[in-house]
């Protein structure tokens, strides 16, 4: 039984837990009463009492989920796995539980995506050579492309916290053998950020107006004397009839009478 707010990381002495059975209800009852007795046998209860939580909770400690910390590389080892000690808690356990299925999947994309996925906890892209397709006529064009190669691509939010170094150790012991690979972290956009506006060039200004330049005036030369004037400049057509007026004719004044 787990005592409320103690944290321990070791099984051998645990303050204040104690025994589900205390020797000195199994001693005579000469001993019953005994100080000495019951004191010298709750100093081994006090040993026991840590071994007898851990067989009461045993499928605890075969859950990844619910094993104490210093438990799960012990039991990583049941399953063949070498759990990396830098790993934040979580990891470590989701790591271990899903053993099984990584082994299933083992050197398929899939298995080494999930594989990736766990050690990095981004998203995983994985581009490879391989293909599968079929045809009812013989002599078809093979699928996926010619190499042996794969690129591993990792979206995570902060590229430095991922060490590429082990991650690249983890890629070559998942994948298969005869490929080669390459691997590439990359940094996830960050919410609400936007993509940098591209100015848009503003339109001309039109170009102003040009005056037209006014027409210089002919230069006028004065008369000498026995030299007439020149004739007025003609305006290129005949003179406009007058236009008649509006107004009614006007009429003589009559006299008035009296004279002659």
């Amino acid at each position: 039984m787990a005592v409320p707010g103690a944290v321990s990381s070791s099984r051998a002495s645990v303050p204040g837990l104690t025994s589900p059975h205390p020797l000195g209800g199994f001693l005579p009852a000469l001993y019953q009463e005994d100080a000495f007795a019951q004191s010298l046998t709750s100093g081994l209860d006090a040993v026991l009492a840590p071994i007898f939580s851990s067989l009461d909770n045993l499928e605890a400690y075969l859950d990844p989920g619910l094993a104490p910390e210093d438990f799960l590389d012990w039991l990583g080892g049941w399953v063949g796995l070498v759990v990396d000690e830098t790993w934040p808690l979580v990891r470590r356990r989701a790591f271990i539980s899903r053993a099984h299925d990584l082994y299933r999947m083992r050197g398929t994309a899939t298995g080494l995506a999930a594989h990736v996925e766990l050690f990095s906890g981004g998203q995983v892209e994985i581009e490879e050579p391989g293909g599968t397709t079929w045809s009812a006529t013989s002599g078809g064009a093979l699928p996926g492309s010619a190499g042996f190669s794969i690129l591993v691509r990792v979206t995570v939010d902060d590229p430095a916290s991922v060490d590429q170094a082990r991650l690249s150790a983890l890629v070559a012991a998942a994948k298969p053998a005869h490929l080669t690979h390459q691997v590439e972290v990359v940094g996830r956009p960050r919410p609400g950020a936007t993509a940098p506006r591209t100015p848009h060039p503003r339109p001309a200004a039109p170009p102003a107006a040009v005056a037209a330049p006014e027409a210089s005036a002919a230069p006028t030369q004065a008369p000498t004397e026995g030299s007439e004037a020149p004739p007025p400049p003609s305006t290129g057509g005949a003179e406009a009839p007058a236009q008649p007026s509006d107004s009614p004719p006007s009429t003589p004044a009559t006299p008035p009478e009296g004279t002659a």
